[in-house]
């Protein structure tokens, strides 16, 4: 008889007629998974600052050379045509090559791509170093579009490695992290290319092997890629792509565009407010310059940083936050179609808008890493990658060419892509409560 209620009692289950919403669920255990990752990411200092390192060296391959180019020109006889083809020919080689390299990288595995990536990159400095003292312009032409390839398998593919080596908000800092250093690459550049030039003109393409020694070693020794999964065959690869942008490309496509569009601007600003610097009544040139230039910069690297770390996968966060910076980016570039003859409120302007650039780059970069599996991230990262290397090779030169119409016509035309890219995104970019 006792035996009989034991086992009756055994077989009570208490059910709850209250059930979780599947969003509240799924965030519960990201929480979890999210405290598991801080618990063992204490230790992942060090492989966040060798990851830190790769989008530096890419920075520095256009960035470092710009205060060069004047003296090149002197010293090479050749015209501002010929050398502003010393940094177009590099962003675009980096641009068209980045989908094979991505593609290469989900194949392979990062660190196969990234490691020689490197080494070329640092070979192709060596060689437009020794092509500078040969006085040949074609054998700095040449090694600056092998730089631009090699460039292709740093930065983009380290994105995408982000994306295999953490999960939750430790990714979205380590993307936050890439995006702050990116930006601190393109503070410091200038002005280290500024004082190597003190040493002689083509100092900056010798300091390119220094650099990618480091990050190369930084990369061997302190990051520990995940095991690689199989090879997939090229045209079960390629359905794949063509799938997730059936299924996703309103908002990837979207999201390209805006990442392209927040680096044109971010760019071509720049260079508007470089040259405003060096013309009367400022003329303001070398070091100094360059510090200036890098007061918008630096804040976009702290609210990348920040956004980053803050953004921990929270859809709706990440949708308020790049909705927020673009209202950011149109307003100020609006304002600055009647304010910038005045350098001081110009110049705050632009920081206000590189703030807005700050919150909506790492989000981006959260969505689109999040977006696709591992077999297949190396490709979609790439592509977004590859956009964004040509909004920066196109936005020197098209506001060039817009200057050369009227000041107004360059901040009307980018104060209006702006409004159309918060359009866009108001309505095409619907991130879920909780991105996977």
């Amino acid at each position: 008889m006792t035996n009989t209620k034991t086992r009756k009692r055994l077989q009570i289950i208490f059910q709850s007629d209250i059930s979780l919403p599947e969003e509240e669920m799924a965030e519960r255990t990201d929480h979890k998974a999210e405290a598991s990752e801080q618990s063992g990411s204490k230790g992942r200092i060090w492989e966040f600052m060798a990851i830190a390192t790769i989008p530096i060296v890419l920075v520095f391959g256009n960035s470092m050379l710009v205060p060069v180019l004047p003296e090149m020109q002197r010293q090479l006889e050749i015209s501002k045509f010929q050398s502003s083809l010393i940094i177009s020919i590099f962003s675009l080689a980096a641009g068209l090559f980045i989908p094979v390299i991505g593609y290469l990288s989900d194949r392979f595995g990062r660190k196969k791509i990234i490691i020689p990536a490197l080494i070329v990159y640092g070979g192709a400095g060596l060689l437009a170093g020794f092509g500078a003292i040969w006085n040949s312009y074609a054998v700095i032409i040449a090694a600056r579009a092998i730089q631009g390839m090699a460039a292709a398998g740093t930065a983009p593919i380290a994105m995408a490695l982000v994306g295999d080596l953490y999960k939750g908000g430790t990714e979205s800092k380590a993307l936050g992290l890439i995006e702050a250093s990116n930006g601190v690459g393109k503070v410091l550049s200038p002005i280290i290319g500024s004082l190597l030039v003190l040493i002689v003109w083509y100092a900056s393409f010798f300091a390119f092997p220094v650099f990618c020694a480091l990050s190369l070693l930084a990369v061997l020794f302190l990051i520990k890629e995940p095991k690689h999964g199989e090879q997939q065959a090229l045209k079960s690869y390629i359905h794949k792509i063509g799938q997730i942008f059936r299924k996703k490309g309103s908002w990837l496509i979207t999201s390209f565009f805006a990442g392209s569009l927040g680096l044109f601007i971010l760019f071509g600003v720049l260079f508007y407010l470089s040259n405003t610097l060096e013309d009367a009544p400022y003329q303001i040139d070398g070091v100094l310059k360059g510090a200036i230039l890098a007061i918008p910069l630096l804040g976009m690297v702290i609210t990348s940083y920040t956004t980053g770390s803050l953004i921990k996968k929270k859809g709706l966060l990440i949708r308020w936050l790049m909705n927020i910076g673009l209202v950011m980016m149109t307003l100020a570039l609006a304002a600055t179609i009647f304010f910038f003859k005045n350098i001081y409120v110009f110049i705050g302007l632009l920081t206000v808008s590189s703030i807005g650039t700050g919150l909506l780059l790492p989000c981006l970069n959260t969505m689109i890493t999040g977006s696709v599996q591992k077999s297949e991230r190396g490709m979609i990262t790439s592509l977004y990658n590859s956009l964004r290397f040509l909004g920066v090779a196109f936005g020197p030169p098209l506001f060039g060419w817009m200057m050369d119409i009227s000041d107004r016509v360059v901040f009307i035309t980018v104060s209006c892509l702006s409004l159309v890219t918060l359009g866009l995104v108001f309505f095409l970019i619907k991130p879920p409560r909780q991105i996977n």
